[in-house]
């Protein structure tokens, strides 16, 4: 664990769970999913991230602060959530500290969730969710449950460097990523990607809730939207729109 960066543990922490990254990006699909789950599910707060390359910033719930970046659980899941928009600069140490922290906790899998910008956004009904993996075994697994795979293609942010270091480490990490506004908060694709979680995990979630309140999350949703996506700008993030070249 870096010396810029502790995870304070609040509670004893689930073994064997699966660890899931809500953190704010593209729609801030992410963010509402885990969000979603926090509320919805018997979780409590387990941990939470102290680090000076974070702002100097406490979160008022219900009067009482807290960290900006916490972490969540109960026996099936753990769940990283912040409120606050991560510096691109800080994204490596941070995102590297998590996985090694989950690995310590012997996590069985590590699982993002995310949006994938798509210009046509507005005229999809149902957002696509695609997958992608850090093996072959996974992704198999993947297409047997009906997910499409992303082939081919850039992640930048959050997820890449959770995908990459969980494969430098031979955690099982899945991302799951959902057609999505680029800069505007989009609830309808989180809800589609808490219904493609449910299929390959055990954690279950009823989604009605989550469709009903869209245009209230949307409301709440759109100063943090505004600061993350200031931070998209600097990781480069609209390269998700581009394919690799292969030849």
């Amino acid at each position: 664990m870096s010396e810029l960066v502790k995870i304070v543990e609040k509670k004893p922490i689930p073994s064997g769970a699966t660890m899931l990254y809500g953190l704010p990006d593209v729609g801030l699909v992410g963010l509402i999913a885990t969000s979603y789950l926090i509320s919805e599910l018997d979780s409590e707060e387990i941990a939470y991230m102290d680090s000076d390359l974070l702002p100097p910033v406490v979160v008022l719930h219900e009067g009482l602060p807290h960290a900006p970046l916490r972490i969540y659980g109960n026996k099936s899941f753990i769940a990283v959530i912040s409120e606050l928009a991560i510096p691109a600069s800080a994204l490596h140490t941070l995102m590297r500290t998590l996985v090694d922290w989950g690995q310590t906790k012997k996590v069985r899998m590590m699982v993002s969730m995310g949006g994938i910008p798509i210009e046509n956004r507005q005229v999809i009904a149902e957002p696509k969710v695609y997958g992608a993996a850090s093996t072959k075994e996974l992704l198999d697994m993947l297409s047997k449950k009906g997910l499409s795979i992303l082939k081919e293609g850039y992640m930048v942010g959050p997820q890449a460097l959770t995908m990459r270091y969980c494969a430098e480490k031979k955690i099982p990490a899945i991302g799951l990523l959902a057609q999505s506004f680029y800069n505007y908060p989009d609830p309808e694709a989180a809800a589609m990607v808490l219904k493609e979680l449910s299929k390959i995990t055990e954690i279950k979630i009823d989604i009605s809730k989550l469709l009903e309140k869209g245009e209230e999350i949307r409301l709440k949703a759109r100063d943090i939207m505004k600061r993350t996506q200031q931070e998209m700008s600097r990781m480069k993030k609209s390269q998700e729109y581009d394919l690799p070249l292969y030849v």
